[in-house]
C-alpha cells in the first residue's frame, strides 16, 4: 500500500506507517454498496475498497448500530485499504474502528470513476504475469518485433543492422515480458539495458554509439520473427497465403514469421520487409490475394483474334 500511496499522493486518514505494509494481489476494486446493506455473499475481501459519493451519502442514513456491525466487514484483515474519493468526510465511527485495528484509510480529490480507472490500470501493470524470453526485441517502424532463434543465428547482428537503418532497440539477449490488458509488453532488465553483444567485438553501448533515439524503454510485442537454418527439404512460405503461425507468450497468441537463414541473405532487410508486409496485411492489403486476382484475370480473359496486316479477309492472310 505504501507504493500506491506514494504514486497517487493519497492523504492518509487513519493508521500509522506500519499499516501501509499491507499487500494487494487482486487488480480490481470494490464499491461496497451491497456490503453496507449487510449482504456479503460473493464479496472478494482482497480488493481495495472505494467509498464514493453514493456510499458516503448512504452511510449518513445508517444507524450507529448498523455502522458498527458492517464497517468491520469492509475493513478486515484481508482488505488492503479503503479509499474515500472527492474529499468526502471520514465517518467518525469508521475512523474509530480503523484506528483501533491500525487499518489504513486514504482520501483523494479525484472523482470515483477517474480513480477507479487509474487504480485498476496501475494494479494491472504491477500485478501482471511475467516471464523471461531469450531473443532480441526491436521497435521496427512502430511494430514491436521479437527476434528469436537458436544461439549463433545472428540475432544481435541483425539488431545492429536494424539500428543502423533507424530502428529502435528495446532488449538484447534477455527480454522480460508482462501480460497487460491482453497484450504482451516487453522490456529489458536494467542490468543489460542499452547493451548489445556482438561476437568478435564484444558488448557495445547502443545509446553512446547511435544516439538516444536508437534505444527504447518498452514496447508491445506485435510480431515474432523466428530465424532458422535453411533446409532445402523444408517447406517455407512462398506465396504468403499459407497458414498463419503463432507463438504463445503468457497465453497470448502472437503472429510469427519463420525466416530461413543461409549465406548471402541480408537478414536485417528480410526482417524489415517481414514487418512491413505484416503491417500491410494488418491494414487490409495481402499480396497473396493480389497475385490470385491477377491469375484469375489472366486465365478468364477471352483470346483476341486479329488479322495479319499483310493478310486479307478471304483467308489468304494468317490469323493469330
Amino acid at each position: 500500500m505504501r507504493e500506491i500511496v506514494q504514486f497517487f499522493k493519497f492523504e492518509q486518514l487513519s493508521g500509522n506507517d506500519d499499516s501501509l505494509n499491507r499487500w494487494t494481489i487482486v487488480p480490481d476494486v470494490n464499491r461496497p454498496g451491497f456490503e453496507l446493506c449487510g449482504f456479503y455473499k460473493m464479496t472478494e475481501p482482497r480488493r481495495i475498497v472505494i467509498i464514493g459519493n453514493k456510499e458516503s451519502e448512504f452511510i449518513k442514513t445508517m444507524s450507529e448500530e448498523d455502522q458498527r456491525a458492517r464497517f468491520p466487514m469492509i475493513m478486515d484483515g484481508l482488505t488492503p485499504t479503503l479509499i474515500i474519493t472527492k474529499n468526502n468526510d471520514l465517518p467518525p465511527i469508521m475512523k474509530e474502528l480503523a484506528d483501533a485495528n491500525n487499518f489504513p484509510i486514504l482520501r483523494t480529490s479525484l472523482d470515483t470513476s477517474r480513480l477507479t480507472t487509474d487504480l485498476i490500470a496501475f494494479l494491472d501493470e504491477k500485478l501482471a504475469r511475467e516471464d523471461t524470453l531469450s531473443g532480441v526485441l526491436m521497435d521496427v517502424h512502430g511494430t514491436g518485433t521479437l527476434i528469436v532463434g537458436e544461439s549463433g543465428m545472428g540475432k544481435s547482428e541483425t539488431a545492429l543492422e536494424l539500428i543502423r537503418s533507424g530502428q529502435v532497440l528495446i532488449a538484447d539477449d534477455r527480454v522480460d515480458v508482462q501480460h497487460i490488458h491482453n497484450s504482451i509488453i516487453g522490456h529489458s532488465p536494467d542490468i543489460i539495458k542499452g547493451l548489445l553483444e556482438i561476437r568478435g567485438i564484444g558488448v557495445i553501448d547502443v545509446q553512446k554509439m547511435f544516439g538516444t533515439n536508437a534505444l527504447g524503454d518498452r514496447t508491445q510485442i506485435d510480431l515474432v520473427v523466428q530465424l532458422v537454418p535453411f533446409d532445402a527439404m523444408a517447406e517455407y512460405n512462398r506465396i504468403g497465403d499459407e497458414s498463419q503461425r503463432y507463438m504463445k507468450i503468457l497465453d497470448v497468441l502472437i503472429p510469427m514469421v519463420v525466416l530461413p537463414i543461409s549465406a548471402g541473405r541480408n537478414v536485417g532487410v528480410l526482417v524489415e520487409s517481414a514487418v512491413t508486409n505484416f503491417r500491410l496485411v494488418q491494414g487490409g492489403f495481402n499480396s497473396a490475394d493480389e497475385i490470385r486476382r491477377r491469375f484469375r484475370e489472366s486465365t478468364t480473359a477471352e483470346p483476341v483474334a486479329y488479322m495479319d496486316m499483310k493478310g486479307s479477309s478471304d483467308g489468304s492472310g494468317s490469323a493469330v
